[in-house]
């Protein structure tokens, strides 16, 4: 089976047989051609599951890098409840399927009250009880879109683009690369911190994936464990007990 994530910037997959990961990669999200080199290596999968949140162009382009293998294909959305995981969102059909199915591996994972953050184009942060339910969450920009917001709206902030790899927090920036890069981490991770809080669950985890997830990493403290691929592992929940 073959497992496919398509996100705001990359396209993430898995190829499973049964519960073993025998290959997997990413593409960025315009680049179908190395989509189909990827899958060209591929046995023919006996289905294809997908979880879509880019819109209609991404799925097509996912959509042609599969057809030489002429296999069922199935793009996952989120509804009421499943696998055990019940969804309080107010209308549980609009919750991103990417959400879905982080939440569902993240249960299955924890099978306990957490916080489930998911740090890429956008940040997420949502909360399961102890008794797996999604009671809600918030969705913030990412640290890069938060930084690249402050640049191109406003004439007076510029970032030093060379040396923003090596950015550390500062508690009290004293030059601008500084300032909006440290800007954009305390809003993350206060919005985690809080949201953590709000939870009221001692001791529960907080659970951290994402490419951008080790901006973030190093400035929380709270119970943490980085898990990835929770979307692909959600969606390889839900064709298991389907």
């Amino acid at each position: 089976m073959l497992l496919i994530d398509i996100g705001n910037t990359r396209i993430k997959w898995a190829y499973i047989d049964a519960d073993h990961w025998l290959a997997e990669g990413a593409a960025k999200i315009n680049d179908g051609l190395s989509l189909k080199q990827a899958f060209a290596n591929l046995p023919k999968p006996n289905k294809i599951l997908i979880s879509n949140v880019a819109g209609a162009e991404a799925a097509q382009q996912v959509r042609e890098a599969c057809a030489a293998w002429n296999c069922p294909v199935e793009f996952m959305s989120a509804c009421a409840a499943q696998c055990g995981v019940q969804n309080n969102y107010e209308h549980p059909e609009k919750l991103g399927s990417d959400r879905w199915a982080t939440l569902i591996a993240a249960w299955h994972h924890e099978r306990a009250a957490c916080l489930v953050v998911s740090c890429g184009t956008a940040t997420t942060i949502d909360a399961l009880s102890g008794k797996g339910e999604f009671l809600g969450g918030l969705i913030l920009p990412g640290i890069d879109m938060m930084q690249r917001s402050l640049t191109t709206g406003t004439a007076q902030l510029e970032m030093n683009e060379k040396n923003r790899a090596g950015l550390d927090l500062q508690k009290f920036p004293r030059n601008t690369t500084d300032a909006i890069f440290s800007g954009a981490i305390q809003a993350t991770t206060g919005a985690i911190l809080r949201q953590y809080e709000l939870l009221g669950v001692p001791d529960a985890r907080c659970l951290l994936s994402g490419g951008a997830a080790d901006s973030v990493q190093p400035y929380l403290t709270l119970p943490l464990l980085r898990v990835e691929n929770l979307v692909l592992r959600g969606l390889q929940i839900m064709e298991r007990e389907s």
